[in-house]
């Protein structure tokens, strides 16, 4: 287990931007890498990681809300998603930046978990269903920055703000 650099813009956006891989088959290594994700996600202070945001550009994606233990999801896609809220969103891939983004109210995502079976996560207006959507955006090359709809909506962080600086997805 190990703590991995998180790659960022605008030095690693050849990663961030691709379209990751499907993981065809779990061995030992994509068990190590899930156990670097969630130790670099920890390290972080994130509550979502995807494998580019280590500069792995696969379909995986790891998520660890608070006080919940943390799970990861191989080649997942959302099948079904409705409404729309618009929230306050950072990403550890895009530091010392915040902005307002839509994401839908509820969503139903389809993968795989670590021992080969299907699993169907469902989400609504809560922390899960926004890190599903941010976090499936990475390893479709998309970062929130895309979906921010209007400049005035992101907004540079200072040190004077700890902890927002330090919260991401």
């Amino acid at each position: 287990m190990a703590v991995r650099p998180i790659t960022a813009i605008p030095h690693d956006a050849a990663v961030l931007r691709a379209k990751a891989k499907r993981i065809r088959h779990v061995d030992r290594s994509i068990h190590r890498l899930v156990e670097d994700m969630i130790d670099s996600m920890h390290a972080a202070s994130g509550v979502g990681l995807a494998a580019p945001q280590i500069g792995v550009s696969l379909r995986l994606i790891v998520i660890g809300l608070p006080d919940e233990r943390p799970f990861a999801l191989l080649n997942p896609e959302v099948v079904k998603r409705s409404g729309e809220r618009f929230l306050p969103e950072g990403c550890l891939s895009v530091p010392g930046y915040r902005g307002r983004v839509a994401r839908s109210s509820r969503v139903v995502v389809k993968a795989t978990d670590l021992q080969g079976r299907d699993v169907r996560i469902r989400a609504q207006d809560d922390l899960l269903a926004q890190a599903l959507e941010h976090e499936i955006n990475h390893i479709n090359g998309i970062l929130y920055i895309d979906q921010v709809r209007d400049l005035e909506d992101l907004s540079r962080l200072t040190p004077a703000d700890p902890e927002e600086a330090s919260s991401g997805e």
